[in-house]
């Protein structure tokens, strides 16, 4: 059944069984997750189906990697609710294709690579927070809307899908234990749906969500008025989705490259996210980014192609067109135990071994990273704020760790030997290292395990050559290298220092 597969420059060997397969079921936790999230912001039910059907289709084939899923994800949704709300459904459309806009800016500038500056611990922290997310969201599945109002099932209703999600959990664990060929989540959500029917259960089905009949994405220029004022109201929900989806969407590229053992194109995937988004703006979709939960879906079904993200995409689009009436029968109990599962396998248990282990500093970054994606719900600001802490810490340590050694030579030259960074952080502790007082008339400052790095640095040099001069002594920098002398060079104009080459020790001077 394996063939050679061969699309957009992505060389692999697919099992075509399991890739179609694993789209399947991939399809069938988009539909009632993007129903959701569209009934959450306000939207039309089928503009959540839309967006799920563009993003998808567009992204399996143009994005970074395969293997990952893209669609209507609730973390760029959240962030729409407002604009919806205060200037229609028009405007959110406007948004959403300016958000593409920018996600294009970013992917042609390859400004993508800089997802590698967000660390570990950052990492661990956003899956773990994903996953809580992913877990608590299901328990609306156990409410139902009386006039209006959403309430706690309880009685025969709440036993009945309390059985159904345990009975779905069971058939993902056990099944994989007899065969492998077919993805877990697929047979069970087959099963639970043939016993739901079979036996006639009264039980809530994707229908009590939406209908999700429709007709093909119609093409729709924005009906708001194009003006400078326009601009500025979906600005900055346009600026706000592209970095939220960029974020989740980079991040969530990285985590497959470590499930696969290979690597993505993270500049691709923001061009493939960009033009989903603006495609999305011009027929009447949501918009959205890569999707973690129906990621790990596909790859826990065995999927590690394009072709299992087309096939869910197209799958969406068939069950808009003619498929409706089948899948609005099936089982939320069966949808649920699916993404149960995956928030179950989404999470990071090795972070908890890891405890022990990593610095306390690493393990403050992932729990503060973790909790203002719990409750702020708020990806891009839990990865900003964990990248900025990190960044800290890591000054901090670095500042650390500049030393000096020491001694006067027989000619009564005395020589500090630097070790570390210098740079804005360092400074103070540099300055601290000289005994300008009582030092001889000669001094020689050796960089040969030091470096130069920014101009806190340099001020730093200057200045301590300037208490120096003021006594009347002699400061040589020895064994700068290149980028440091080119630093300094570049200093002149507002800071007093002139480097003099040394042919025969190779090393940089400076008179004072």
């Amino acid at each position: 059944m394996q063939k050679v597969f061969n699309l957009f420059d992505f060389k692999q060997k697919v099992d075509y069984k399991i890739e179609i397969l694993a789209g399947l079921t991939v399809a069938m936790t988009m539909i009632p997750e993007s129903l959701s999230f569209a009934i959450l912001a306000g939207f039309p039910p089928l503009v959540g189906l839309y967006g799920a059907f563009i993003m998808g289709l567009i992204t399996a084939i143009f994005g970074g990697r395969p293997g990952l899923i893209s669609g209507g994800a609730g973390a760029t949704v959240i962030v729409l609710i407002a604009l919806m709300q205060s200037h229609g459904l028009e405007y959110v459309f406007g948004a959403v294709a300016l958000a593409g806009v920018i996600q294009i800016i970013v992917g042609l500038f390859k400004l993508g690579k800089f997802i590698r500056l967000v660390p570990h611990p950052v990492m661990f922290g956003f899956v773990n927070g994903l996953a809580v997310i992913i877990f608590m969201s299901q328990f609306e599945q156990f409410k139902q809307v009386n006039d209006g109002t959403s309430e706690w099932l309880s009685g025969s209703p709440l036993l009945t899908m309390s059985a159904l999600v345990a009975l779905t959990i069971a058939i993902i664990l056990i099944f994989p234990k007899i065969t492998k060929a077919v993805p877990a989540s697929l047979v069970a959500i087959i099963v639970v749906f043939a016993v739901v029917i079979g036996f006639n259960i009264d039980t809530k089905q994707v229908v009590d969500i939406a209908s999700v009949s429709g007709s093909l994405p119609p093409f729709h220029i924005p009906e708001i008025p194009f003006t400078w004022e326009t601009f500025m109201i979906i600005l900055p929900y346009g600026a706000i989705m592209a970095a939220v989806g960029l974020t989740e969407g980079l991040l969530t590229l990285n985590l497959v490259d470590e499930i696969t053992a290979t690597k993505g194109n993270s500049n691709r995937e923001c061009l493939a996210q960009g033009g989903a988004n603006i495609a999305n703006g011009f027929f009447y979709g949501m918009g959205g980014c890569p999707m973690i939960a129906q990621t790990l879906v596909n790859l826990s079904a065995g999927s590690r192609a394009r072709l299992s993200g087309i096939v869910a995409a197209l799958t969406i689009l068939i069950i808009i067109l003619v498929g409706a009436p089948i899948i609005e029968l099936v089982p939320m109990a069966a949808l649920t135990g699916v993404m149960i599962m995956v928030a179950i396998g989404t999470f990071e248990w090795a972070s908890f071994k890891a405890f022990t282990k990593m610095p306390k500093a690493d393990i403050l970054v992932m729990v503060i990273v973790t909790l203002i994606t719990i409750f702020l719900h708020n990806l891009a600001l839990a990865v900003l704020v964990g990248v900025i802490i990190s960044a800290l810490i890591f000054a901090w340590e670095s500042a650390k760790r500049i030393r000096a050694r020491k001694y006067v030579d027989e000619n009564g030259v005395k020589h500090y030997e630097l070790f570390g960074p210098l740079f804005f952080g360092s400074t103070t502790a540099f300055a601290e290292k000289f005994d300008v007082n009582n030092d001889p008339n000669e001094i020689i400052i050796d960089f040969a395990e030091s470096r130069i790095s920014d101009m806190s640095a340099i001020d730093a040099v200057n200045k301590i050559t300037e208490r120096y001069a003021k006594l009347g002594k002699t400061v040589h920098l020895k064994h700068l290298s290149s980028d440091c002398i080119d630093l300094l060079k570049n200093a002149e104009a507002i800071i007093d220092v002139n480097i003099l080459e040394d042919p025969t020790y190779k090393v940089a001077v400076e008179k004072v």
